[in-house]
C-alpha cells in the first residue's frame, strides 16, 4: 500500500509537468486552431533558463532557498515569455490565414530551429544540478507499519501547480482577458467587429502558454536536475498527447489528460516493464480516441458555415 501511494505521487509530480506542457497546446488551438508544435521546446528552453539562473545565484552567493526559488522562477518566465512572444510574432501571425498546412510545417521548422539553437549555444551534453530542496516528511500507514516518505520537492511542485491553475481559472472566467479570449475562441472576426483586439490577444494567450511551459521546465531542474537541448520533443509529444486525450481546447482536460499520462507512466514503470510505459500512455489515447474522438472533456466541434 505505501509503495502504490508513493508511486501514486510521483504520478501526479509527473502529471502536473505534463498539464503545465498541455495547457499550452490547448490554449493556442482553442484559440487560433493551431497547433504549436515548437511549444515542446519552449519547455526545453525554460529549463535552461532555470538552469541559468540556479547557477547564477550560486555564483553571486544567494544562498536563501525561498528567495533563490523566487528569483529564478520570476527570470525563467521572463526570458521563456519573450520567446514565445517573439515565435508568434515571426512564425505564425503571417500564416493566421493560410492554410492548416502551412503553419503545421511552421511549427515543426521552428521546432527543429529552436533544438539546433539551444545545441549550438549551449552544447549538447547534458547539463546537470545540484538539489536545491531536500528533505521530506514521513506519514504511516497503519496497514503493516509501513512508511511513505514524500519530499518537500514533490509538495512544493504539486502545490504550485495548483496555485497556478487556479489562478489561470480565474484569468480565464473572472477577468476581461479572459472573455476576450472566449470571444476570440468562439469568432474571431465578430470579436475584431466588436473592439477586440484579437492579435494582442492572441500574443497574450502564447505569452501564457509559455509562462506555464516555463514554469513546467523550471519543475523538471528540480525535480530531475538534468537537462539537455532534446527533453523538449518527447515532453512536448506527451503533452500534446495529453491535450488530445483531455480534449483538445479544453483547460481542464489538459490537466486531466497530463495527469492521466503521468500516472500511467509512474504505475506501469513501478509495476510492470518500464520500457514499455509510453507505449501503455499512447495506447490508453488511443482507446479514448477510438470511444470518444473529442477526448474525455472535450466538446464535439461544431463547424461554422
Amino acid at each position: 500500500m505505501a509503495y502504490f501511494l508513493e508511486q501514486l505521487i510521483n504520478g501526479i509530480t509527473l502529471g502536473s509537468i505534463y498539464g503545465l506542457i498541455a495547457i499550452g497546446y490547448t490554449m493556442v488551438y482553442g484559440i487560433i486552431g493551431m497547433i504549436n508544435f515548437a511549444h515542446g521546446e519552449i519547455y526545453m528552453i525554460g529549463a535552461f533558463c532555470a538552469l541559468t539562473g540556479f547557477l547564477l545565484c550560486k555564483l553571486v552567493a544567494i544562498t536563501f532557498i525561498p528567495l533563490v526559488l523566487i528569483l529564478v522562477l520570476l527570470f525563467t518566465i521572463l526570458i521563456t515569455s519573450a520567446y514565445g512572444w517573439s515565435i508568434e510574432k515571426v512564425a505564425y501571425k503571417p500564416l493566421r490565414q493560410s492554410q492548416r498546412l502551412a503553419p503545421l510545417i511552421t511549427a515543426i521548422g521552428m521546432s527543429i530551429a529552436l533544438q539546433n539553437y539551444v545545441q549550438v549555444t549551449q552544447g549538447a551534453r547534458p547539463k546537470t544540478l545540484q538539489p536545491i530542496i531536500d528533505g521530506g516528511i514521513q506519514f504511516s500507514v497503519q496497514e503493516g507499519g509501513q512508511i511513505i516518505y514524500v519530499s518537500f520537492l514533490k509538495i512544493f511542485i504539486i502545490v504550485l501547480t495548483v496555485l497556478l491553475m487556479l489562478l489561470l481559472s480565474f484569468l480565464i472566467n473572472k477577468t476581461s482577458l479572459g472573455r476576450k479570449q472566449r470571444a476570440c475562441q468562439q469568432d474571431q472576426k465578430m470579436s475584431a467587429l466588436l473592439g477586440i483586439n484579437v492579435d494582442k490577444t492572441i500574443s497574450i494567450t502564447f505569452i501564457i502558454g509559455s509562462v506555464l511551459a516555463a514554469v513546467a521546465g523550471y519543475i523538471v531542474v528540480l525535480f530531475y536536475g538534468v537537462v539537455d537541448f532534446y527533453i523538449g520533443f518527447l515532453a512536448g509529444i506527451k503533452a500534446f498527447t495529453a491535450a488530445v486525450l483531455g480534449g483538445i481546447g479544453s483547460i481542464a482536460g489538459a490537466m486531466l489528460g497530463g495527469l492521466v499520462i503521468g500516472l500511467v507512466e509512474a504505475l506501469w514503470s513501478a509495476y510492470f516493464s518500464i520500457e514499455y510505459k509510453d507505449v501503455a500512455s499512447f495506447s490508453i489515447l488511443i482507446l479514448v480516441l477510438i470511444f470518444r474522438p473529442s477526448g474525455i472533456l472535450g466538446k464535439p466541434e461544431i463547424e461554422k458555415v
